[in-house]
Order: C-alpha cells, then structure tokens, then sequence
C-alpha cells in the first residue's frame, strides 16, 4: 500500500522500518470510534460548505459500508497499512473514487487519533462502569442475605471485634462506588472533542467543530490546539481509575483466598470458579481470586508505561505517542476480564456462617465491649482496660473465654461487675449495639444497604 505521505520521499521505507513503525496491529482495535469520527467529519465539511453535501453523503455511504464489513467479518485488515486510520481511507477512496481523497481536509492524524483514542476510552470506561454497577449489585444482595451473620473484624490480621458480615462486604461497595464516581469524573474531564486541533495549529477551513462535538457525543471542543493533539492526561486518568479498581478487587480478592482456606473456612467457592491440584486430590483452589490478585500488577504496570511514555515529551505531536494505546488496551481488557469473573465467583459462594461465629467465640473479641461495661458503670477507662486485660490474660492460660466465667469470677476481678454483664458481652448485643451512623449494628447496616440499592438501581 502506498504511504499517504509518499510524495515527499524518493525512497521507499525500509521493511524493517516499516513494520517497526506500523500500529495496525493493535489500533484496529479503534476501527469503529475512526470511522463514526469521520462520519461526523464528513458531515461537518457538507455543513460548512468545505465539500458538497452529494461528496459527504458518498463519504458517509461509503464510511458506513467499510464498518458494516468489518464488523461482519467480509472485510479483513490490510497487514500493509500504516495505522488503522490510513486503512480506512484508503479502503474508502478504494470504494468511492476520488471524493474519498477528501475526507481528510481540515484534519490531521493528530487530532484524528486523539479522538478516536478518546472516543475509544470513553467507551470503555462506560462497559466499565457497567460491569462495576453490577459488582456493587452482587455485593449488596450478599450483604443483605448476612446482616446478622456474626464474624470477627480484624485488624492486622488480629481478631478485633464482632462485626455484621454485611458490614464487610458494604465496605467493599463502597470502594467500588467510589470507583464509579472516579470514572464519572474522568469521563467528564476527557469529554472535549480534539478533532479542528488538525496537526497542532488549527486549520484555515471554516470548520464548526462544535457540530462536530454534538455529533460524537461530546460536551465542546478542547480549548486550544496544540494541548488538544498532545493531551493524553485522558488516558492517565482512565488508567488510574482502573489501577484503583484493581486494588480493591485486589483485597478483595486476598480476602476470599484467605476465607477458603482450612485455617479460616469461612466461605466456600462454587466448583465453577474453582479448581483443583495435578496431584493432591483434597486441593480445591481458589484460583479466579489468585488471578485477580496477580493481574492487579499488570494495570499498575500500565498506569507506569503510560507514565513514563508522557514524562519527557516536548509539544505537540510525537510518535512516542503511538506506545500510548497497547497499554491502554491491555488494562480495559484485563479489568474487564476481573469484573465479569469477580462478580459471579462472589455470587455462587457459600457462607459459612456457624464457622465465622466460632471464630468470634474464640477470639476475646466481646474484650472492648467489656471494658465498656465498666466504664458506664463508672470505672475510669484506662483502670476498665487492666482489668479486662487480666481477666483476657488469665482465660487464655486456662483456655477459656470470657462468657466461661461465672459472675462469681467476674466479682473477683472487680465488684462493679453485675449479672447483665453476660448481655453486654454476648456477641449478638456487641454487633447490635454499634448503631453509630456507618456503625455495623443491625439496623444500622440495612440502611447502609438501602442507600446502595438506590444507587445501583439509578
């Protein structure tokens, strides 16, 4: 195929070079966002007298049917293409005759790539947020099936307190819903038409390019031109959101592996996102989590790549930019592939709920809510807190646990101690009674629950 540039050159480029310098193989990916760009360029010429309205309706004609046959499979990606835009052009002007040589006035690959990276991007963060309602769905109605499910909190991996299992998974939702108002954000800053930048400068036709706006979908047009073909701020940000999602998935994740262990037994996976060993028949792994997890890396990686390509570049254009969309890419497909596994793995698991009260038995950690008793009875907090942590220190030589004693031993350790300190200990009063506002008492959690099916359900 012949360079569209090929006029200035004497010598053809170098095969070596030229496949170095090609972008086809990846960028295909934006074939639908650069053929919807130049239907609305197209259309926009025809508005501002720059060509015919006979010339844009054959631009879009033909523009419509190269699309149609991509999509269906009947047109394949000419391997000696530079890029994804110059494939489409040529393919055009292959079909429509010379009119398709004019459908690229008034424009450049500069500003042509920006917003097809663009319209790419805002897609797939709208697929994304998708994915992530139904996430928020799923956690939700988990939640709402195990509000008075008793568990033990922990902090740094140590039994703390008893909370509502609900509560755990609300505060997930509530990572994930601030992932959806991060892309909202992004989506809004991003969403600004590059197209009429043309190379850096502009151009001298009389272009409307908040026609073109309106027609792609987008709020105006970026405000100058040479941060509109050299702003790639859009990517950074789509990529930080994701790195983000990635993160909580990734704890999430570290949870639920930690959770089907023999240690924990907490939960347990459907066979369908599990599987097993090649040689220890008993394994049943929790690998869709594992993975996950280790993908968590991949988009960080991303997030750095783009980074680093942006770091050191001078305006405008520079051809560094063309490493800016594998990474871009690789980290929509990699988040998407978490969510569509994550959301289902959680939704067929298995609660096991008397093992998560065991646990709560076992661990001392109705301690605080003694030491509470004794402060409201008047005892100052720090001497409240010495004498729960001896009587903490005692049960576990003797291996025993608080609701072991009998209020004679109680007395014991302190006179203040009555009969209703029993009440006060048992884990079901120790959940229920946190009722502060975000608190993990019963009622507490539901309307925590509540909020979120509004929210999803928008």
């Amino acid at each position: 195929m012949e360079k569209m540039w090929a006029g200035r050159f004497e010598k053809s480029l170098d095969k070596t070079a030229d496949d170095f310098n090609s972008s086809l193989s990846f960028d295909c990916k934006m074939y639908k966002q650069d053929i919807l760009g130049s239907i609305a360029h197209a259309t926009m010429l025809s508005a501002c007298n720059v060509i015919s309205e006979n010339e844009s309706q054959i631009l879009i004609d033909g523009l419509e049917s190269i699309l149609s046959d991509i999509e269906n499979g009947t047109l394949k990606f000419d391997t000696g293409a530079e890029d994804i835009h110059m494939f489409v052009e040529a393919e055009l002007t292959k079909r429509v005759g010379d009119v398709g040589k004019k459908l690229h006035t008034a424009r450049s690959r500069n500003d042509q790539v920006a917003t097809d990276f663009k319209m790419y991007v805002k897609d797939e963060l709208s697929s994304v947020k998708t994915l992530l309602l139904n996430l928020i769905k799923v956690v939700v109605e988990k939640a709402e099936e195990n509000v008075e499910t008793i568990m033990p909190g922990y902090t740094h991996l140590q039994r703390a307190q008893p909370i509502s299992f609900a509560q755990h998974l609300l505060a997930y939702a509530n990572m994930f819903k601030r992932d959806v108002s991060r892309i909202d954000d992004a989506y809004a800053r991003m969403n600004y038409l590059p197209l009429g930048s043309s190379a850096l400068a502009g151009t001298t036709y009389p272009i409307n390019r908040n026609l073109t706006a309106e027609k792609l979908g987008f709020t105006s047009y970026t405000a100058n031109s040479i941060d509109g073909v050299s702003d790639r701020d859009f990517a950074v940000d789509a990529l930080s959101a994701l790195s983000l999602i990635m993160t909580h998935l990734s704890r999430f994740s570290e949870e639920v592996i930690l959770w089907t262990s023999w240690e924990f037994k907490f939960l347990e996976l459907s066979d369908e996102f599990s599987t097993g060993s090649s040689i220890m028949p008993q394994k049943k792994n929790s690998d869709m989590a594992e993975l996950v997890r280790g993908k968590t890396g991949r988009v960080y990686g991303d997030l750095m790549a783009m980074l680093t390509i942006l770091k050191g570049l001078p305006l405008a254009y520079n051809k560094d930019m063309q490493e800016d969309k594998e990474c871009v890419f690789d980290a929509f497909d990699t988040v998407k592939a978490c969510l569509e596994v994550f959301a289902p793995m959680l939704a067929t698991s298995k609660v096991l709920k008397e093992n998560m009260l065991l646990a709560s038995k076992k661990g001392f950690i109705n301690a605080t809510d003694c030491a509470d008793y004794l402060t409201k009875k008047g005892v100052p907090f720090r001497t409240a807190y010495k004498i729960t942590g001896t009587i903490v220190g005692d049960l576990i030589k003797q291996n025993k646990v608080l609701e072991d004693l009998t209020i004679e031993e109680f007395k014991a350790y302190s006179n203040v101690f009555e009969s209703d300190v029993f009440e006060a200990i048992d884990l079901v009063t120790c959940v229920n009674k946190r009722n502060s506002q975000g608190g993990t008492g019963f009622s507490e959690v539901k309307k925590q629950r509540n909020d979120f099916k509004t929210f999803y359900q928008k």
